[in-house]
């Protein structure tokens, strides 16, 4: 009887269901997972002619196992490496085959300092160009471990302070560093050489026999730098001269190597007021060695590196993929996704732009399984494949009924 193969086909088909569903459920907690949906279609002969409206069909099969691409609730973590996408696109990873596309977004750094998915595959971006931006037409690793900050020398001051203008000429001559009677007041601040050593600079400022006119000489690390340069002030406390108040002081040369050092500080904004000195602030442009400090990335996927010297400089942009039919992609494991003809030509891009989602770091996507209504789904297969297996059962009553009036 055709009835048995019908509902043998229902069986069938109902079992499949019932396994996308129980995967479903398995991969509940499975960051970056996107479930997938049974989808069936009637079976009649293809040979059949059908002359009217009475001819039945035999039976149902699974016509597709349809990937379902929504997105996933995003929570968050504690690890700035943790990424995830909040809209469409990818990661693009690469493993020992090549390229691959996830949603999880779980990275952690390697013994070679790359970035790599829980998985092993090396998180890809776009380099940092020269000039800034990135190269948007190469990918390559994301790597912590050469993300070291070289140091830079000072060579350049700015110095904000106060001089007080009732000051006297002190009474010992020369002026010597190591006796506070030969100046008025000094500040020190600290400057770097071209090795990243961090060396004491002290300003000492001696009022001189002419009213507003003071001499300043400096020191690093205790060697007194070039000749004492001279600053002038008009009768209402400003610099006049030099004009802009810029002073050279050069030719310290730092021990173990390091370039000579000569130094530009301006003190156009020093002033000439009262009875008290004040320094409001010193900086400089130098500053030493840095080591990796952390990691930060950006909405738009921007990652910088922070170092412990302060600075920051950007290692890449993470590089998104995305596909005309995500449906289409080929299911590797490991929520890892192959590009296919069916999916049609990967497109590369950044996030936050056309077509793109933005990146969310210290997050993951959690799957996008709802496990109520995966339940219903396994209620729905169950009761069907009930159904199918009561058919059977009929069918063999009747068969034996047949039989049985044979004889």
């Amino acid at each position: 009887m055709a009835s048995f193969s019908i509902a043998l086909s229902g069986l069938t088909a109902a079992s499949s269901d019932l396994d996308v569903t129980a995967n479903n459920v398995a991969n509940a907690n499975t960051v970056g997972y996107k479930l997938s949906r049974a989808e069936f279609a009637d079976v009649y002969a293809s040979g059949a002619v059908n002359l009217n409206t009475s001819v039945i069909g035999e039976g149902v099969r699974i016509a597709n196992t349809a990937q379902q691409f929504t997105q996933g609730n995003i929570t968050t973590t504690s690890s700035n490496l943790d990424l995830a996408i909040s809209g469409d696109g990818f990661f693009t990873l690469k493993g020992p085959s090549g390229f691959v596309y996830s949603r999880n977004g779980q990275f952690a750094e390697d013994k070679t300092g790359n970035i790599i998915s829980a998985t092993g595959q090396a998180l890809q971006v776009y380099p940092p160009l020269v000039n800034g931006g990135f190269n948007t037409g190469t990918l390559t690793e994301l790597n912590l471990q050469t993300a070291q900050s070289a140091p830079l020398a000072t060579s350049a001051g700015n110095v904000i302070l106060n001089l007080p203008a009732n000051s006297t000429p002190p009474t010992a001559t020369p002026f010597d560093p190591t006796n506070s009677q030969t100046y008025n007041q000094s500040t020190s601040t600290t400057v770097y050489d071209s090795l990243g050593n961090a060396y004491p600079a002290t300003f000492y400022f001696t009022q001189t026999a002419t009213p507003n006119q003071w001499n300043v000489d400096m020191t690093v690390n205790g060697t007194t730098v070039g000749a004492a340069q001279t600053l002038t002030f008009s009768n209402t406390g400003a610099v006049t001269a030099p004009v802009g108040g810029g002073l050279s002081f050069n030719g310290f040369a730092p021990p173990g190597g390091a370039q000579p050092m000569n130094l530009a500080c301006n003190f156009g904004t020093t002033t000439q007021y009262g009875a008290q000195f004040g320094v409001t602030s010193i900086t400089q442009n130098g500053y030493a060695t840095g080591q990796l400090s952390t990691v930060s990335i950006d909405p738009s996927g921007i990652v910088s590196a922070v170092y412990t010297n302060g600075r920051s400089t950007q290692l890449g942009q993470l590089a998104l993929a995305n596909f005309a039919n995500p449906q289409g992609l080929k299911q590797l494991g490991d929520t890892n996704w192959a590009e296919t003809f069916t999916s049609g030509n990967v497109v590369q891009g950044a996030a936050a732009t056309a077509g793109f989602g933005s990146i969310q770091s210290g997050a993951l996507e959690s799957s996008n399984v709802d496990l109520t209504t995966e339940l219903v789904n396994m209620i729905t297969a169950q009761r069907a494949f009930q159904a199918n297996a009561q058919v059977i059962t009929t069918s063999n009553q009747l068969s034996q009924t047949v039989i049985n009036m044979a004889h």
